[in-house]
C-alpha cells in the first residue's frame, strides 16, 4: 500500500450538479488500507478558490483552490447542468471558463483526468478526448457527437477506461467509475470493501448497457435473479446459458433477452466478469496456487486463466498477486 495517499482533486465550478460533486469523496475518500489508513485524499477546488453556484439553486463555497487541482494525481470533472448553460437572453452556450480548459491542459499527460457524465463535455472542450474513446449520459450523447465529432464516443455503456482518461455515464455511474478506480489502484477486495461501508453494488462492468429510455424492458413477472445467484455459487462448473435458462424455466431466447434487460449485459459476459472477479479475490485473499484458482473459477487450465487475465488487466496471475496483495502483518 503506498505509504501517503493518492491525491484527488475534485474541479468545482458554476453549474456543477451536486450530487456528481460528492461521489469521488464519498467513495475514494472512505477508501482505506490495512490498519484504517485512508488511501486517497480527496479534496474540492474552484479554478479561483471562490465560491460556485451549483445547479441546485445555492452556493458552495469549495475549501480549495487552482493548487489542489495542479498538484492533483487524479483529477475529476463532475458533471455540470445543461450540460452548459445558455448564454444572456437566451443567445448561444457558453462553453467551459476558459481557466477550466487552461487547467485541463496544464495537468494532462501528468495526471490521471476523470469525468464524470456532462463533464466529457469539459474534457472535450479542452481537446482532450480528440481521437479518444469516451462516454456520456445517454441523454447528451447525440449532442457531444454533433459538437465534437472526432470523439470516439460509445453512448450505451456505464464508463469507459481508456488510460489517464476516463469518462462515465451519469449519476450512479459515477460510483461505479470510482469504485473502478480503486478497483484499479488496490484490487477487488478494497474495492469491495468500499462498496460495502457505501451499501452500494460491489462492481458494475463499464462494459454494461446505460438505462436510457428505450432499453427499458417490460414487466413479465419473472427475473433472473435466482440463477444468477446459482451461477455465482458454481464458478468451478462453468456454467453456459442453456443450463441457466433450464434452470429459470425459460427458453435461450426468453432467458437472454431477461437477463440482458435485468443486467444490461450478456449472459456470456456477466459470467466472464464473475469468474475473473472470483480470480481476483483468490489471488489477492489466499495463496492458492494459480492451477486451482483456475479450477475453482471454472478456466479449466492455468493456461486459460493467465490469457484471459491478461487480456483484460494486462498482467499474469502472479504479477497481479504481488501488485494488490496486502502486506503480511509483522
Amino acid at each position: 500500500m503506498p505509504a501517503t495517499p493518492h491525491r484527488v482533486g475534485v474541479l468545482a465550478v458554476d453549474g456543477v450538479i451536486t450530487f456528481e460533486l460528492a461521489i469521488p469523496e464519498r467513495i475514494l475518500g472512505t477508501t482505506t488500507g490495512p490498519g484504517g489508513a485512508p488511501l486517497y485524499d480527496v479534496r474540492v477546488g474552484s479554478v479561483d478558490g471562490g465560491p460556485v453556484r451549483t445547479s441546485s439553486g445555492y452556493r458552495l463555497l469549495p475549501e480549495y483552490g487552482p493548487e489542489v487541482l495542479d498538484g492533483a494525481q487524479t483529477l475529476v470533472v463532475p458533471a455540470i447542468a445543461g450540460p452548459h448553460a445558455p448564454g444572456p437572453a437566451g443567445g448561444p452556450e457558453l462553453g467551459p471558463d476558459q481557466r477550466v480548459l487552461d487547467l485541463l491542459r496544464r495537468v494532462s499527460g501528468r495526471a490521471r483526468i476523470v469525468a464524470i457524465c456532462t463533464g466529457a463535455y469539459t474534457l472535450a472542450a479542452a481537446g482532450l478526448l480528440d481521437g479518444r474513446r469516451a462516454t456520456t449520459h445517454w441523454a447528451h450523447a447525440a449532442r457531444l457527437r454533433r459538437r465534437c465529432p472526432q470523439v470516439q464516443l460509445d453512448p450505451d455503456v456505464l464508463f469507459v477506461d481508456d488510460g489517464d482518461l476516463l469518462t462515465s455515464a451519469g449519476v450512479a455511474a459515477g460510483i461505479d467509475l470510482c469504485l473502478h478506480l480503486v478497483r484499479r489502484d488496490h484490487g477487488a477486495e478494497v474495492a469491495a470493501a468500499t462498496a460495502r461501508r457505501n451499501v452500494v453494488a460491489p462492481w458494475r462492468e463499464g462494459g454494461q448497457a446505460q438505462f436510457a429510455e428505450n432499453h427499458t424492458p417490460e414487466a413479465t413477472g419473472t427475473d433472473t435473479a435466482a440463477v444468477r445467484r446459482w451461477a455465482v455459487e458454481h464458478l468451478d462448473r462453468s456454467p453456459g446459458v442453456d443450463e441457466l435458462a433450464a434452470r429459470a424455466s425459460m427458453s435461450v431466447r426468453t432467458f437472454t433477452r431477461r437477463f440482458h434487460a435485468e443486467t444490461g449485459t450478456s449472459p456470456g459476459r456477466w459470467l466472464a466478469a464473475r469468474r475473473l472477479d472470483r480470480v481476483r479475490r483468490l489471488l489477492e485473499s489466499t495463496d492458492l496456487p494459480v492451477e486451482q484458482i483456475a479450477a475453482r473459477t471454472g478456466f479449466g487450465t492455468t493456461a486459460a486463466l493467465r490469457h484471459r487475465l491478461r487480456a483484460e488487466i494486462g498482467m499474469a496471475p502472479l504479477a497481479y498477486r504481488r501488485a494488490h496483495r496486502p502486506p503480511r502483518a509483522g
